[in-house]
């Protein structure tokens, strides 16, 4: 996917990481800050798949970081796209700018650990566009921590906004999909601590684990119904750090590709997911991580 950053492309082919990390403060980078200037990221991604144009994505956490590059990314595919997450202003602003890139889009400013929010977010999505075509379980409770300082009212709080609300979305989603008979695609991001876990890492990828072993069992019930399930585990995803941040060059470091990806990244494999391109391709977890979870160690960290 083109991202319009020749600076970054050519500090990532010459494998200088400090250039990487300079050039990361311009261009797609820039998604998920206040300064994301949605326009020029549309403008520089090209539309692959015009199956998707005309139907309807509802995206969860999408006003913001990875979520909102995957809004961006297929609203410039065609697609319809329901804008939500917990603040209403930030709903608001992002659909706006939806709208003046030429997107049709809506918000619905909801938590997704509320059965009242979800029961409201999809009769709000029904009204506006009439059915659901794919689902993104983005949003989530992102907050670690060792295990004799996580406090009870954080499990409570992820394994509501982690598990259960992306549960119950997709279920809602299915039947959607299920009753209107025209398919679907459910797409869950999870992370790679859910495979090989973040020290420390919980409750957090204790849920993600969970959420990568329903896609799997999902994607067995809704086969027969024309959906597919599947889901994304990113690696480390830049997110508005700065080349002086303690943790930033050691990581880098640490991923073969020398470089850290972008919700773009993120977007491209959602897109690709909700294509016929992959129609059959279900049940799978899709780690875009460059490279991170193959190795055993870091180069020159051999055991």
């Amino acid at each position: 996917m083109g991202s319009g950053n020749g600076g970054y492309a050519a500090a990532r082919r010459a494998g200088d990481t400090s250039r990487v990390w300079q050039s990361f403060q311009k261009g797609r980078c820039a998604i998920g800050r206040k300064t994301f200037d949605l326009k020029s990221q549309c403008e520089s991604i090209p539309a692959r798949y015009p199956e998707l144009k005309g139907q309807v994505a509802l995206v969860t956490g999408s006003t913001k970081h990875i979520g909102k590059g995957i809004a961006a990314r297929l609203a410039r595919e065609g697609m319809k796209v329901v804008i939500t997450s917990r603040t209403a202003e930030a709903v608001d602003e992002t659909v706006v700018e939806l709208i003046a890139v030429g997107a049709e889009a809506v918000g619905v400013p909801a938590d997704i650990g509320c059965m009242e929010d979800i029961e409201r977010l999809f009769g709000e999505t029904l009204s506006a566009f009439g059915t659901v075509h794919l689902l993104v379980n983005n949003a989530a409770d992102l907050r670690r921590d060792h295990m004799f300082k996580v406090p009870e009212t954080l499990v409570d709080s992820q394994l509501a906004s982690n598990i259960k609300g992306p549960y119950m979305c997709s279920l809602r989603a299915a039947q959607l999909m299920r009753d209107h008979g025209h398919g679907g695609n459910l797409v869950n991001i999870s992370t790679v601590g859910a495979l090989r876990a973040h020290w420390p890492g919980l409750p957090y990828d204790m849920t993600k684990g969970a959420l990568d072993v329903m896609t799997k069992c999902m994607a067995l019930d809704l086969a027969d119904f024309g959906i597919r399930v599947n889901c994304l585990g990113p690696g480390p995803i830049h997110r508005g750090r700065t080349s002086d941040h303690p943790h930033a060059q050691p990581l880098l470091e640490r991923v073969p590709l020398r470089t850290f990806g972008t919700p773009l990244d993120i977007a491209a494999a959602v897109a690709f997911l909700a294509s016929p391109d992959a129609e059959f391709i279900t049940g799978q977890i899709l780690y875009v991580d460059g490279g991170l979870t193959v190795q055993l160690t870091p180069r020159g960290q051999p055991i």
